[in-house]
């Protein structure tokens, strides 16, 4: 057994790194040894991460590219989206990785251990891994608990994808506007769509997406994405450079209920991704900055990390997808053709009113919505 620690931070990954940050850079928690235990070295870009804000932010200078303009396609529908005040913008998680480490080893109160954690004992408040056993006064804990593989009564879906970055002889893309959803091409009876994450005129990431409650073969992303640059984006040649995937829960599972005065989830594990939309960047500075605050005013770290009205609303929306996972086109074209993009980002950051609330709720609303309403309460 090695030294006890005061915090322990279970995974190494976006909270966990950004949880690390934030006590590092604070005084009131100069001193305290903390240690961030991952099974990876994170040396590797396996993800993208998009975000929306206002004008300047502090990850500007690991932002590898950034739009104020985005494209929704419907059957039906082409919008034009102006995103402005909002900018919309993309971090490999590379750059983040090592923007992070550099800065955290640099403090003489962090220490990054590789090793796999298979339990956390709050009797002996030790976090037991493959190769040594960590001591600490309490845990954040980034694994995604037990009860949400075993528990059946909340909405489960998945947002999962596969992207591939490529490369194309002529211009095909413009650089400055990027698409949000494309649902043209979609899978059978599916909420799937194309997304597009244009670098420059010549270099692209596509993802085929889909929201569903099942998962799928790799080869219908494949084969989806060949038809779309065939059929669709009118394409005639490309090179493929490299390829990336993911499967992100979407989900009204109560993660905060695993919370207790020995660990604090955080993450995906701490259900810190907004469930009806997967984006969990901006959400994780918010989460990061409040358990801060409860740290520092003598509350449990989790105290207060959930909006309960919005995760009603996300409650209600996902139990549509799950009921009626062929109409999420029809839904998210009512909500862009519906709402300007800054009420749309306000909502989504849950910074809105409840009558603007419920203005966004009643631009979506079809008798789908009621059935899921009164299931969920």
């Amino acid at each position: 057994m090695g030294p006890v620690y005061y915090y322990v931070i279970i995974g190494g990954g976006l909270a966990g790194l950004q949880l690390a940050q934030r006590f590092s850079r604070e005084l009131f928690f100069k001193g305290k040894k903390i240690a961030i235990i991952d099974p990876s070295e994170k040396d590797t870009n396996d993800k993208t991460w998009c975000f929306w804000e206002k004008g300047e932010g502090q990850w500007d200078h690991i932002v590898s590219k950034s739009w104020k303009k985005a494209h929704f396609y419907s059957s039906e529908e082409e919008l034009d989206l102006d995103l402005t005040p909002y900018t919309y913008k993309k971090i490999k998680s590379l750059d983040f990785y090592t923007e992070m480490k550099k800065e955290l080893e640099s403090s003489p109160d962090i220490v990054f251990i590789k090793d796999r954690i298979n339990e956390v004992d709050i009797v002996k408040m030790q976090a037991i891994g493959e190769n040594d056993i960590y001591p600490a006064t309490h845990f954040f804990d980034s694994r995604i608990p037990q009860a949400y593989t075993e528990e059946n009564k909340y909405t489960k879906i998945f947002q999962h994808f596969k992207g591939w970055q490529i490369e194309t002889e002529n211009d095909c893309f413009d650089p400055e506007t990027f698409t949000m959803m494309d649902y043209r091409l979609k899978h059978k009876d599916s909420t799937s769509f194309i997304y597009i994450l244009p670098q420059s005129a010549k270099k692209a990431l596509i993802e085929f997406t889909f929201f569903t409650p099942y998962l799928t073969e790799e080869s219908i992303y494949d084969e989806m994405l060949k038809r779309y640059i065939s059929e669709i984006s009118g394409i005639n040649t490309c090179k493929i450079t490299s390829t990336e995937s993911g499967i992100i829960p979407m989900t009204d599972f109560p993660f905060e209920k695993s919370n207790n005065n020995k660990i604090t989830k955080i993450g995906t594990g701490g259900g810190w991704v907004k469930p009806s939309t997967g984006y969990s960047f901006k959400n994780t500075e918010k989460k990061t900055a409040r358990i801060i605050r409860n740290i520092k005013s003598g509350f449990k770290p989790g105290k207060n990390l959930v909006n309960k009205r919005f995760r009603k609303y996300d409650a209600i929306f996902l139990d549509v997808l799950a009921q009626h996972n062929g109409k999420g086109e029809r839904i998210f074209t009512r909500f862009y053709k519906s709402n300007s993009v800054e009420k749309i980002f306000r909502y989504l950051d849950e910074e809105t009113s409840f009558s603007e609330d419920m203005k966004i709720m009643f631009s979506l609303f079809g008798y789908e919505f009621i059935e899921s309403f009164f299931r969920k309460l």
